[in-house]
């Protein structure tokens, strides 16, 4: 198979950047040149140069293009290590828990319900820590990723084995849950008591246990601070750790205070546009156009994106474009996570 990919990296002043490109076989006899870039030792922002998959020579000419002209303004190869910790995707096995939406006529319920806790919804990517001999990340797919050296550090500095689950913003990762320790899978004991695990560990630095509120009066302070935040996760703290998506409920729900969605791209505009769709059964339903900022990569056909929008309406109501979600399927992406204007 052919091949080709390269690192390099600016700094400059204030300015410490990495860029990455790699010619990647898609199908037999075609392949796309994508990339990622991004402060060094923040998560990588990812695209394509390549809106289909094209042939060897056509990907070359791109791929040489852009590494030219990466260079041409002062990007260099072969630093001393990247301070973002790459390696080969494979399967791990690891399922998480994923949470299905409430409506806002729910909240108050769970407020008042001592049966449920809850914490902040960070808006970032689920990224979950398996330290054995070695340190992997994880996504929420279950494949081995490249995290933020400041993430790994502070994993190895806990000399127990285990495997937390949380959400990577940036350059810091905010736990929220323990699944083993001491190469002990503790998925079936209950919340309350695999939160107390994971605060005893004593994450310093770029891992942050996440607060949690527990009382009627502590969720009703939390939910009024987050309000100016992505949302809130409520959580049964006598429940295990279940891995998957329930068809409906659950014991850990989660309310947005604005609505986004993961959507696929199906065309590329004119300026500066892409068409996006939604998944209804086993066909795609169109909801709209987002624009793409001046200052990000249009994104390539059949790529799952991010949108933060108002309400639905058929399309989106002004929809805004956040970013390439390359952890997510196309199962990821169906109509039932939009909200609908009543």
């Amino acid at each position: 198979m052919k091949s080709e990919k390269i690192t390099l990296y600016f700094k400059q002043g204030a300015s410490d950047k990495v860029y990455k490109a790699s010619i990647e076989e898609a199908e037999s006899n075609k392949f796309i040149v994508n990339f990622a870039y991004g402060r060094r030792g923040a998560t990588l922002k990812t695209g394509t140069k390549t809106k289909t998959p094209v042939d060897y020579a056509s990907a070359k000419k791109i791929y040489d293009k852009l590494v030219k002209d990466k260079t041409s303004k002062g990007y260099i190869s072969g630093e001393d290590g990247s301070q973002y910790v790459d390696t080969d995707s494979r399967d791990t096995g690891v399922q998480c828990q994923l949470l299905n939406f409430i409506e806002e006529s729910k909240v108050s319920q769970l407020i008042n319900d001592d049966n449920w806790w809850a914490q902040e919804k960070y808006d970032g990517k689920r990224m979950l820590i398996h330290k054995t001999d070695t340190i992997t990340a994880i996504n929420r797919k279950g494949f081995s990723v490249g995290a933020p050296e400041t993430i790994l550090k502070s994993a190895a500095k806990i000399e127990q084995s285990y495997l937390v689950d949380g959400e990577a913003v940036g350059e810091k990762l905010f736990a929220f849950d323990l699944l083993e320790i001491n190469n002990t899978d503790i998925r079936a004991m209950d919340y309350s008591e695999r939160l107390l695990q994971l605060e005893k560990l004593g994450f310093k630095g770029s891992i942050v246990v996440v607060k949690t509120a527990k009382t009627s009066a502590e969720k009703q302070k939390l939910y009024k601070r987050l309000k100016t935040a992505e949302g809130i996760v409520f959580k049964k703290h006598a429940a295990p750790y279940t891995p998957g998506r329930p068809n409906s409920g659950g014991n850990q729900l989660k309310f947005k205070f604005y609505a986004t969605a993961s959507v696929i791209v199906t065309r590329i505009n004119e300026k500066r546009s892409v068409a996006i769709a939604v998944i209804e059964g086993k066909k795609r339903v169109a909801v709209g156009n987002v624009t793409i900022p001046p200052n990000k990569e249009v994104p390539a056909v059949n790529s799952i994106i991010e949108v933060r929008y108002l309400y639905a309406v058929g399309n989106l109501y002004q929809p805004t474009y956040l970013g390439v979600r390359d952890d997510m399927s196309f199962e990821d992406c169906s109509i039932s996570q939009l909200k609908y204007k009543k």
